[in-house]
């Protein structure tokens, strides 16, 4: 049950990530005014953006899953801190993904 557990948050993850690193890649407006925002250059949504691409397909690969998995949880702690402090909003989104993140790492860990 553990390993269809893990294989279910890993999916939900995967596909989380997908879609919130392509539009960031892609350039959706909402994007680039939170990155605005955040005042560090349009070029940190490119990073943040292919840093969760990365990570959401890492998880799906039995042999990098624990360190995508941490990947995407440090992602996740730079966000609720942008959230807090810069962008404003809601930060349970990243939060939420900041658990399941660490629960795949927990379970994954070699």
């Amino acid at each position: 049950m553990t390993n269809i557990f893990a294989w279910v948050l890993q999916v939900l993850l995967a596909l989380a990530f997908l879609g919130a690193g392509g539009s960031k890649v892609a350039g959706a407006a909402q994007m680039v005014e939170m990155f605005g925002k955040i005042g560090v250059g349009q070029w940190f949504r490119y990073v943040t953006g292919f840093l969760e691409i990365a990570g959401a397909i890492g998880i799906l690969i039995p042999r990098t899953r624990f360190y995508s998995a941490l990947l995407l949880a440090a992602v996740m702690v730079g966000a609720i801190i942008a959230h807090l402090t810069l962008v404003g909003g809601n930060p349970t989104p990243p939060i939420v993904l900041l658990v399941m993140a660490a629960t795949v790492a927990y379970l994954r860990q070699p």
